[in-house]
């Protein structure tokens, strides 16, 4: 609970602009889906996606199967709003991503700054069951993380830091490692942030 009314709070009190994370185009993470080549009706799960701009970019691209998972009703009312009636075109769950039971299997699971504030190991074991029991067959996997060279706080909160191999670590009994590469992400405040961002497919 006290997890849940932190990003509550947050949700309700900060504009989408006084966000570490805030941006107007997800150009990371659409780059990569469209580098893969899924088809428009695959199935895609965004998780702890608040009100980021990842929803509207996959619509305007014609994608037709999309979820939002986050913790924060705040957070999935504000995008609701603001995909008026698009919104209908996603299904959105509130929940932590530790309590999320997937219910259909998933082509692609992408967490862009979700799982870095996971800081425990048992939590961070119970995320990548989660992703293995949600993902198909030949499902793909995207995680976006605050490098080692990154910041090791994020909205007030301890976050895990990670590499290559200490990434690769958490996922390796179910995935294999697609490639990785990192990124400076500007933030509304004039500053840099070191992400770590990783792709995976199911072994």
């Amino acid at each position: 609970m006290e997890r849940k009314e932190h990003w509550e709070n947050v949700f309700s009190t900060k504009t989408e602009k006084e966000v570490s994370w805030y941006q107007q185009y997800p150009k990371t993470s659409i780059d990569y889906i469209t580098a893969l080549g899924l088809p428009l009706e695959a199935k895609i799960i965004d998780i702890g996606g608040g009100d980021s701009y990842l929803m509207d970019a996959l619509l305007d691209l014609g994608y037709t199967n999309l979820t939002l998972v986050d913790i924060s009703a705040n957070a999935i009312e504000r995008i609701k709003t603001r995909l008026g009636d698009k919104a209908a075109k996603v299904t959105f769950i509130v929940s932590d991503i530790l309590d999320f039971e997937p219910t259909e299997h998933y082509d692609f699971w992408h967490d862009r700054a979700c799982f870095h504030f996971l800081t425990k190991p048992d939590d961070i074991d119970q995320y990548s069951k989660i992703v293995s029991q949600a993902l198909a067959n030949d499902g793909k996997l995207f995680i976006g993380t605050f490098s080692d060279n990154g910041p090791k706080k994020c909205s007030g909160l301890e976050i895990s830091q990670y590499n290559r191999e200490s990434l690769c670590f958490v996922f390796e009994s179910d995935f294999e490692l697609s490639g990785c590469f990192t990124e400076a992400h500007q933030t509304p405040f004039d500053t840099t942030q070191d992400f770590l961002f990783c792709g995976f497919k199911r072994k």
